[in-house]
């Protein structure tokens, strides 16, 4: 199921899940990282450790060769300075020689200490970068976890926020599927259409709601040997029942059952549904308004309609005697399939 770029889900049933264990996925989530976390800091400790003891036999092998050049250049500073030159040229360059020598050591003396650590540093890179996060993950494990799952828990957010922006269509989808499932385990002799489309080039006048029907959508047709059945499938909680602002799935029946009456009416009168001729005349189509809810359901009755839920459907249909042979329920069926099939 693609739903607003979340294709993580292929059915219905694993969307509903995933909002019954949103919690503990969360839950899941931040355990896991806490356990990456815990993961981490042990393995810093494990590399700060080895990298110390690196450190310390490089630091080792640093000052040793370090004091060798210092001894190197003290010795050549003394043979130098030992030396008695005869005349004032040598005199100078001896003095030139020692300048030069005593410059040097005393460089690599008052240097001793930062050359030492800028030659750790150089080539310890890693060590204060993983110094500091074991540091961290030390005093701020909570944060470190927090920070570790922030993507992953946005992800989950996002998608619920999406589901629950969508879930009134999903519950809804989900609910028309439950009714499709009860309808098609009727006899062969009914005859499911699912969403019904149909759109008119000259609006009907519907004199009961005052209104032009320019099309109609309706979510089932049953055809059967006693008539239609117009189903709307509603999945509403006590809120949606109850509330003033929703438009009445009443009203939207009616008028479907009326554009369809009409409709057929005509496709009678003109042949396009041919019966066999009775001697009384003009043989009528009943037409039975069905509301299935899959959540709440009214306590009221209301005209034109019968409100049921999804298990009541079968054993209501069945009630009615039949009023037609198999072959016109067909012909009923094959007429409503052609104008579906134009939209």
């Amino acid at each position: 199921m693609a739903l607003h770029n979340i294709n993580d889900f292929n059915s219905l049933n694993e969307v509903i899940d995933f909002q019954k264990k949103y919690n503990i996925n969360r839950a899941e989530i931040i355990s896991k990282h806490k356990i990456l976390i815990e993961q981490e800091r042990g393995q810093l400790t494990i590399e700060i450790a080895a990298l110390e003891e690196s450190i310390k036999a490089y630091k080792n092998m640093v000052e040793k060769d370090l004091l060798s050049e210092i001894d190197n250049l003290n010795q050549k500073y003394l043979a130098v300075a030992s030396k008695a030159p005869l005349n004032f040229i040598q005199r100078f360059i001896c003095y030139l020689k020692k300048m030069n020598l005593a410059q040097k050591l005393r460089d690599k003396q008052m240097n001793f200490k930062s050359k030492v650590d800028d030659s750790i540093r150089k080539t310890f890179k890693s060590f204060p970068q993983k110094f500091n996060r074991y540091q961290f993950l030390i005093s701020h494990f909570e944060e470190a976890v927090k920070e570790s799952c922030l993507l992953p828990l946005k992800e989950l957010d996002r998608k619920k926020f999406i589901i629950d922006e969508v879930k009134n269509s999903i519950y809804g989808a989900l609910g028309e599927q439950k009714v499709v499932n009860v309808l098609e385990g009727l006899p062969d002799d009914y005859i499911l259409i699912n969403d019904f489309c149909l759109s008119f080039d000259r609006p009907i006048y519907n004199p009961q709601q005052n209104q032009y029907i320019n099309s109609v959508q309706i979510d089932h047709i049953l055809v059967s040997s006693s008539g239609l059945f117009l189903i709307e499938t509603k999945n509403w909680s006590d809120n949606s029942v109850n509330s003033l602002s929703l438009r009445s799935p009443v009203e939207q029946i009616c008028r479907s059952n009326f554009a369809l009456f009409k409709l057929l009416v005509g496709a009678v009168n003109t042949n396009g549904i041919h019966f066999d001729k009775h001697h009384w005349g003009k043989r009528k189509i009943p037409i039975r308004n069905l509301i299935v809810l899959t959540g709440s359901k009214p306590k009221e009755e209301f005209q034109y309609v019968k409100i049921l839920s999804v298990s009541q459907v079968p054993g209501y249909v069945r009630y009615f005697k039949p009023s037609f042979t198999n072959g016109e329920t067909e012909k009923i069926a094959s007429y409503l399939l052609s104008l579906n099939e134009r939209r």
